[in-house]
């Protein structure tokens, strides 16, 4: 078997990928870091009111894109919890009606048929 003829010398062998010097890769200074105070004395004195008109524009929309969905879901909530309250007392009213109805319909035709007995029986 000859190993020379599937040899590709543009591709790097193991030993030349693991011989390769690797770059340390700094740690963030987190001490360096400017904190906020230093960063809004920065931004007050370079930006133009240009500046701080489109950095307010990005804020809004981004609070009212999150805002959104928290605000749908809470009127969702009220409106359900409305519109329960709403369908509870009407489905309590509409029953106390039919109550009602149903007993004066009941007493009329008891007193009815009281009514026809009574005259059966006298005749």
């Amino acid at each position: 078997m000859n190993q020379n003829a599937a040899f590709d010398p543009s591709i790097p062998v193991l030993t030349e990928v693991v011989a390769a010097p690797v770059a340390p890769t700094p740690a963030p200074a987190l001490a360096s870091e400017p904190d906020s105070e230093q960063l809004e004395r920065r931004a007050s004195e370079r930006w133009t009111g240009e500046e701080w008109s489109v950095l307010e524009r990005r804020v809004t929309e981004r609070v009212l894109q999150q805002l959104q969905g928290r605000v749908d879901f809470v009127l969702e909530q009220r409106v359900r919890d409305a519109m329960a309250d709403a369908m509870q007392r009407t489905l309590e009213s509409f029953t106390a009606d039919l109550r009602a109805g149903l007993h004066e319909a009941l007493g009329e035709i008891v007193s009815q048929a009281v009514t026809k007995e009574l005259e059966y029986l006298k005749s």
